[in-house]
C-alpha cells in the first residue's frame, strides 16, 4: 500500500497520504502500481469529462478533459516530453543530448511537440465526445491505465541512460515479475469495461497494442541515440501512449457507428 501511494503521490498531484521521505527501494517498488495510478487518475477524468458533456459541448468537453490531464498530472509527463524532442531532435552526439535533456527551459522542437499533442488530444477527446459520453468516458479511463503500463515495459525492457538520476531507482528495482505483475493488473483494472459493453473491452485491448508498438518503436529511436532511455523518455512514452490509446478508441467508435 505504502508503494502505491508513493506512486501515487509521485505521478499526480493527489494526495491521500504526504509523504516526505522516500527510501530508493520503496519508490522503485512503486512502478508495479503504475497501472492502478492510472485508474485513479481515469476515474476522475471520466467523472470531470462526464459532467461536462452532459452540456452537449463537445469542443469544451475535449478542452477541459486536456486540461485535468494536465493539472491532475502536474505536467510532469509533458515536461517528459518536451526535453524529450529537444533533445533527440537536436542532432547531436549522446553527452549534448542528456544535456539538453536535462536542462529545464523548453526549446522549439518541445514547445512544437506539446502544441501537437495538444491539438490531437483535444481534437481526438471532442470527437469522442460526439461519439457518446460512455464512449468518450471509456476511452479517458483505459488510455492513462494502458499508457502507465507501458511505462512500465519500458523501465523494465530498456537500459538506463545515466549513471544516476531519479529514475535509475525504478530502473533498479523494475524486475520481470514486476512487469507480469503491472500486465495482470492492467488486465485486471480494464475488465469492468466488458460489464459496459464488450466493444469497450476490444477497443482497450486494440489501444494497448498500438500503445505498445509506439512505446518499443520510440523506446528503440532513444536508445540509438543515447544508449538508453531516461526519466523523460519515461515521460514522453506516457504521454504518447496515452494519445494513441484514445486515438485507437476513436478510430475503432467511428468504423463502428
Amino acid at each position: 500500500m505504502n508503494s502505491f501511494l508513493i506512486g501515487l503521490q509521485f505521478l499526480t498531484r493527489i494526495f491521500v497520504v504526504k509523504q516526505s521521505v522516500w527510501t530508493e527501494k520503496s519508490f522503485g517498488e512503486s512502478v508495479k502500481y503504475f497501472p492502478a495510478v492510472g485508474a485513479v487518475l481515469g476515474i476522475f477524468y471520466a467523472v470531470i469529462v462526464g459532467v461536462i458533456n452532459f452540456f452537449e459541448l463537445p469542443l469544451l468537453t475535449g478542452a477541459v478533459g486536456f486540461a485535468s490531464m494536465i493539472i491532475l498530472t502536474g505536467g510532469i509527463h509533458c515536461d517528459g516530453l518536451m526535453d524529450s524532442a529537444d533533445g533527440l531532435f537536436s542532432g547531436r552526439e549522446r553527452e549534448k543530448i542528456l544535456e539538453i535533456m536535462k536542462d529545464s527551459r523548453a526549446g522549439s522542437f518541445g514547445v512544437v511537440s506539446m502544441i501537437l499533442v495538444a491539438a490531437l488530444e483535444i481534437s481526438t477527446l471532442t470527437e469522442l465526445a460526439k461519439l457518446s459520453t460512455i464512449f468518450l468516458c471509456a476511452a479517458i479511463y483505459s488510455a492513462p491505465i494502458i499508457a502507465r503500463q507501458m511505462m512500465v515495459l519500458t523501465i523494465g525492457s530498456f537500459p538506463y541512460a545515466r549513471p544516476e538520476g531519479m529514475g535509475k531507482a525504478f530502473a533498479q528495482f523494475t524486475t520481470q515479475r514486476t512487469m507480469i505483475f503491472a500486465m495482470i493488473e492492467t488486465i485486471l483494472l480494464l475488465l469492468p469495461l466488458i460489464f459496459i459493453g464488450k466493444i469497450f473491452f476490444i477497443c482497450a485491448a486494440a489501444a494497448s497494442v498500438v500503445a505498445r508498438l509506439v512505446t518499443w518503436k520510440f523506446a528503440n529511436f532513444a536508445t540509438k541515440k543515447i544508449g538508453g532511455v531516461t526519466g523523460d523518455i519515461y515521460g514522453a512514452i506516457t504521454v504518447l501512449a496515452e494519445m494513441f490509446a484514445l486515438i485507437t478508441f476513436l478510430l475503432i467508435g467511428n468504423y463502428l457507428r
